[in-house]
């Protein structure tokens, strides 16, 4: 049998995050793309493939490709929200494989705290938001509240058990300088915070920043030639359940029940080989479903895995190492920044701060969601 022509991440970088009324989204994917680039020790002229996910253009990947001097032969403008970028991952690492492309470009950009996008007038309803805007659910934030109520129903689980994620995430984000919230919190202060869409809390609710980054991919046959680690993609998978959450087939299981067995078989690892997880956190309730549709615990259990900050600094289970979505940023689409940070945790790029460093970490697994828990997006990836 042919060997695999393995893929691996590297160079990673983030550009502006939090409020950056001075840049544009092209800006920002711009800064971070350079900066990927730069750390890798690649130019322009090395990328053979673009990997670009946002709305703000008809045609981001043409228009960004032009701006960075680019005429790759490889386009993937795939936009499944959130899981986008894990998703471009596991196509530049097939296209890696299949011989297409040596070097791939991912990249994302985002202004919406400084454009107030995120509260801007929507388009039309779609087909299937048609059925749900009519009767006043807020998006996206009504859509995870029904599964966090239906969740606490069914399983009896509480609203401490949501917040634990907040207050874990928050202890990592005081550990990273670049972090939107640094400042402590507790569970009852999460429980204090404004009621947004019961029964998700103010700070059971990602961020809305702006923020924009990037990650170069390779192929084997160039790591010679980079500056940095590579770190191996060894496993990818995806999915979608759904679009509205009318739709979605149970309000507890997500599509990671699919899509994290595929990265992990493809991988040949278990959960018991896995050092440190990367969940998107959108919202308190997006992380225990995750974790139970992913295995990590039994359904109705995941309150628990995450008790007592067993995911936090210190604890034996680290997750969302840099603060997450709901403390470090949140730029509309987190995926690519669970990527970035998953990265240099397996090149040991925190050496220097034993409390931020997951000690011997030697392989992550990375998991995005988009839509209203609509797409999955799982990747597990090794130290080089």
């Amino acid at each position: 049998m042919r060997a695999r022509r393995r893929a691996a991440i590297v160079g990673v970088a983030e550009s502006e995050v939090g409020r950056t009324p001075h840049l544009t989204v092209l800006s920002q994917q711009a800064r971070a793309s350079r900066a990927a680039l730069a750390e890798a020790g690649l130019g322009p002229k090395d990328v053979d493939a673009l990997f670009v996910a946002g709305n703000w253009s008809w045609a981001p990947a043409l228009t960004l490709a032009e701006y960075l001097g680019l005429q790759p032969d490889y386009l993937d403008g795939t936009n499944i929200g959130g899981s986008s970028f894990e998703a471009h991952l596991g196509h530049a690492a097939a296209a890696i494989e299949a011989g297409m492309i040596d070097v791939a470009l991912i990249t994302y950009g985002s202004t919406q705290r400084s454009n107030r996008s995120r509260n801007a007038p929507r388009p039309p309803a779609s087909l299937t938001e048609q059925f749900d805007r009519p009767y006043g659910l807020p998006q996206p934030v009504g859509a995870y509240a029904l599964a966090a109520n239906r969740y606490l129903h069914q399983y009896g689980a509480t609203g401490e058990q949501l917040a634990e994620v907040a207050v874990s995430a928050r202890q990592w984000a005081a550990l990273n300088p670049d972090a939107y919230h640094r400042h402590p919190i507790t569970v009852d202060d999460v429980l204090d915070s404004p009621m947004i869409s019961d029964p998700l809390h103010l700070l059971d609710c990602c961020l809305v920043t702006d923020g924009g980054g990037a990650v170069v991919v390779a192929a084997e046959d160039r790591w010679p030639d980079v500056d940095t680690r590579p770190v191996v993609v060894l496993g990818h998978g995806e999915t979608t359940t759904h679009s509205s959450i009318a739709q979605m087939p149970d309000l507890t299981v997500t599509g990671a029940a699919r899509s994290g067995p595929a990265a992990m078989k493809m991988a040949d690892v278990t959960h018991d080989d896995l050092d440190l997880l990367e969940i998107y956190d959108s919202f308190t309730i997006t992380v225990l479903l995750t974790l139970e549709s992913l295995g990590f615990c039994k359904p109705g259990e995941a309150g628990d895995f995450v008790a007592h900050g067993r995911t936090a600094p210190g604890g034996p289970v680290p997750m969302n190492t840099n603060g997450g979505g709901l403390s470090y940023t949140h730029p509309g689409m987190y995926g690519i920044f669970l990527l970035i940070e998953a990265t240099r945790q397996l090149r040991h790029d925190f050496a220097d701060d034993p409390r931020r460093q997951v000690d011997g970490a030697g392989l992550a697994l990375v998991h995005g969601t988009g839509g209203v828990l609509s797409s999955t997006s799982t990747v597990v990836l090794g130290r080089s």
